[in-house]
């Protein structure tokens, strides 16, 4: 098999998961927003888990190929809020726990499925599958969020440290948003994040499967 198959399967393998957690994301941020007084998120069509309505086609492209890129922004309304500050760290905050959710959830379907392929010896190469799938499913919601947590423009890290601090680190995002974002652009680009979120992100998943492993000791 050449390498070009092989990273043409890994990306097929990575696609679920990719969907999901995009969607997944951008729908937290939409909902939140609903539930807070934005009306404007049902008309916008944003309040459905479907992909084609959270999916950037660029940005997507991108990630796929490149590793990075984005999902369709969801437009937030705050005039409905009653406490701006505390409902847009909600709404900021919604998207990186549903990735948080999601792969406690991959991790419970892991577990399961290895559970179930011990007990009936059905380990064959289609639950190999269905396990590469839930891992990389784990580890792409992951990312998600640690790397939407980075607070900078326009990462929703930024909209909640920023009501966190208050007016001044505001003014500062105000003033310096467009090189804030050709910055993390730039990082992006050279790899830099993975030494951000790559640590973040393996010592989380190490202790979710820690405490998968745990629970199916006791339970074998």
């Amino acid at each position: 098999m050449s390498d070009f198959t092989i990273q043409i399967i890994d990306k097929l393998l990575l696609l679920p998961g990719l969907l999901i957690g995009l969607s997944a994301h951008e729908f937290a941020h939409a909902y939140v927003a609903f539930k807070l007084g934005d009306d404007s998120q049902r008309f916008q069509g944003r309040l459905t888990l479907n992909p084609l309505k959270h999916i950037d086609p660029v940005g997507f492209l991108l990630l796929m190929l490149l590793g990075y890129g984005w999902a369709k922004p969801v437009m937030v309304n705050s005039r409905g809020f009653k406490n701006l500050r505390r409902d847009d760290t909600l709404v900021s905050i919604a998207g990186p726990i549903a990735n948080l959710i999601l792969a406690v959830i991959f991790t419970i379907l892991m577990g399961l499925t290895f559970f179930i392929i011990t007990k009936t010896g059905g380990y064959n190469q289609t639950t190999e599958i269905i396990m590469k799938i839930l891992e990389r499913a784990l580890l792409i919601n992951l990312v998600l969020m640690v790397f939407n947590l980075i607070p900078l423009p326009p990462l929703d890290g930024h909209h909640i440290l920023g009501n966190i601090v208050g007016t001044p680190l505001w003014n500062f995002y105000y003033k310096y948003a467009d090189i804030l974002r050709i910055a993390l652009m730039f990082v992006i680009i050279l790899g830099g994040t993975r030494y951000i979120i790559s640590p973040i992100v393996g010592s989380i998943y190490n202790f979710l499967i820690n405490m998968m492993q745990n629970i199916l000791f006791m339970i074998m």
